[in-house]
């Protein structure tokens, strides 16, 4: 019986993992296929000639996709710092202070998560151009490290509060302050969690699309899931799947390589943040 289950988990598994992979596969091999081939009907499965075409269609796309992928870059790296710093004390300071409010005031936090989304683009939009930001992927970094505080913030407070409290009590008595001690202690502990954090908030910006398009208007200030709808939405209705699925490739590679080069913190930081000390 226990062998019969062992087979039935290994095929479930693996056809759940086919099934994953399919998409993956398919848009690169229709991405190394000629631009004629790629649009055929009905499709081939494999390319008759390996070109790389596609790809440097890319490069003269729009912008080009050089650009595309800085503004891209730009945006995650300001939107993972902010929202590391910003979570990280805030999860470290509901975690640790006990202050009036504070049960009301993380419940606020949380309740970000029930607001739609769409809901408050315009109120956004206003803000943002009081402020000066708009057009801006600084303004566009803010809005995006705001939606990722309800769950960043749990998180780091439930890592923060798996942490026993008497390591920070011992560094406190060696002479360290309360930040001294929980940068040199608890936040060395807590990796995974802000490592967690971290690529949450690089995925949620990488593949960001209804916020870039409402707040920016300046095409050498797109991202690159804007460049991929207007190429999916073709010039005069003729669509060039061999260069969407180029760009669908190129996009899809860093999440790959960070996904599985932080898987272990990854894991280990959800099931950290999961639970309460």
């Amino acid at each position: 019986m226990r062998a019969v289950k062992t087979t039935a988990f290994h095929a479930v598994s693996g056809a759940l993992a086919v099934a994953f992979l399919f998409p993956l596969v398919w848009a690169f091999l229709n991405s190394v296929k000629s631009p004629e081939e790629a649009s055929r009907v009905p499709p081939t499965w494999f390319p008759q000639s390996l070109s790389l075409e596609n790809y440097s269609g890319l490069t003269s796309y729009g912008e080009g996709l050089g650009t595309y992928l800085f503004n891209s870059i730009v945006l995650s790296v300001l939107t993972i710092i902010g929202t590391v710093l910003v979570c990280v004390l805030g999860g470290y300071g509901f975690a640790r202070y006990r202050f009036r409010g504070r049960g009301a005031l993380f419940g606020v936090t949380l309740a970000i998560l029930m607001v739609p989304y769409a809901t408050i683009l315009l109120p956004l939009y206003i803000v943002l151009g009081e402020l000066g930001l708009q057009n801006s992927l600084i303004g566009l970094s803010l809005v995006l490290i705001m939606f990722q505080l309800p769950f960043g913030v749990f998180m780091m407070r439930n890592s923060f509060e798996s942490v026993p409290r008497e390591l920070e009590e011992a560094a406190l008595v060696d002479g360290c302050s309360d930040f001294g001690a929980m940068r040199h202690v608890s936040l060395r502990i807590v990796v995974p969690g802000v490592v967690t954090v971290a690529l949450f908030a690089f995925l949620t910006s990488w593949n960001e699309f209804l916020a870039p398009l409402i707040f920016l208007n300046d095409g050498g200030k797109y991202t690159l899931p804007i460049m991929l709808v207007n190429i999916r939405s073709g010039a005069y209705g003729a669509i060039d799947y061999g260069a969407l699925q180029a760009g669908v490739v190129v996009a899809m590679i860093p999440c790959l390589v960070l996904y599985v080069a932080l898987q272990r913190f990854y894991v280990s930081g959800l099931v950290a943040g999961a639970m309460r000390g």
